[in-house]
């Protein structure tokens, strides 16, 4: 059966994914970021997955605002990185997982997860940047993929506890996998952060941590909060952590903290990395 060993959380933001280009991985300015990602890339390879399914929300790349899904799944054998206008190196495609893909899909959908299916996908800096701080190191990517999109661009957006619920059903799909594979659940986004209007520049510190607390120990706590209230702590843009709650409701009732790493800012906005193991 399929298990999954981890989930880890990580911000998706342009500018990572241009310093990982330009080698500036020990510049003062990014290196405390990147010791973060240090210590959940050794962690990885320990656990050494055969997929990661990273749950992310398409800039625009794949979706648009004439036609934006809630909820979408890549079912494709491969996915491309095309240019979207943010000076990002296109990094070559991914493997995708088209039977792992269609059991979840199969599985999910009768449970009452209304999934848009995408046997072709564009992928952007939402679903690269995670995976080049992990695996830009290596000279191919060593893990099949399953793109996850979110929509957290459109009002009305997924409540918290609904991506939350999501979750939980696509643990269950995981789990019922019948072949050996272990999975690896990136939720990515965030943290606190406004690209524009009056509170542009907007990061909430206090709250960052402790959302990150709350996300291993009290994730309940985080449904409750309605769009108007996460909006009014993480600022517009940082309605993107509740793809943490799709990530963390597949790991379980309980997980154990292996790291966590919090750093501001990272253009104008709160890194948070952690890495979860259900317990």
């Amino acid at each position: 059966m399929a298990q999954i060993v981890g989930g880890i959380t990580t911000s998706h933001i342009p500018s990572i994914g241009n310093a990982i280009t330009n080698k500036q991985q020990d510049d003062p300015y990014w290196r405390p970021l990147f010791d973060g990602y240090d210590r959940a890339r050794e962690w990885i390879e320990k656990v050494e997955p055969d997929i990661v399914v990273v749950v992310y929300n398409d800039h625009g790349l794949n979706f648009f605002l004439d036609k934006m899904p809630t909820f979408a799944i890549g079912a494709a054998p491969k996915y491309h990185n095309a240019d979207e206008g943010w000076g990002l190196a296109t990094l070559h495609s991914f493997d995708g997982d088209v039977e792992f893909s269609w059991h979840l899909i199969e599985q999910m959908i009768p449970a009452g997860i209304d999934l848009t299916i995408c046997q072709e996908m564009l992928i952007d800096h939402g679903f690269i940047v995670p995976m080049s701080a992990i695996w830009s190191h290596l000279p191919e990517w060593p893990v099949k993929a399953v793109p996850f999109a979110v929509n957290t661009v459109l009002m009305p957006v997924p409540t918290a506890q609904r991506c939350f619920d999501v979750g939980k059903e696509l643990g269950k799909a995981i789990a019922s996998y019948p072949e050996d594979k272990k999975v690896v659940i990136f939720g990515t986004g965030g943290m606190s952060h406004q690209l524009s209007g009056e509170r542009a520049g907007f990061i909430n510190k206090a709250f960052d941590r402790e959302f990150q607390e709350k996300i291993a120990n009290d994730p309940e706590s985080l449904c409750k909060l309605s769009h108007t209230e996460l909006i009014k702590l993480a600022g517009a843009e940082g309605i993107e952590l509740i793809m943490w709650l799709v990530m963390r409701g597949a790991l379980g009732k309980s997980v154990n903290v292996v790291h966590q790493n919090y750093e501001l800012p990272i253009s104008n906005t709160g890194s948070g990395i952690m890495v979860l193991e259900p317990a």
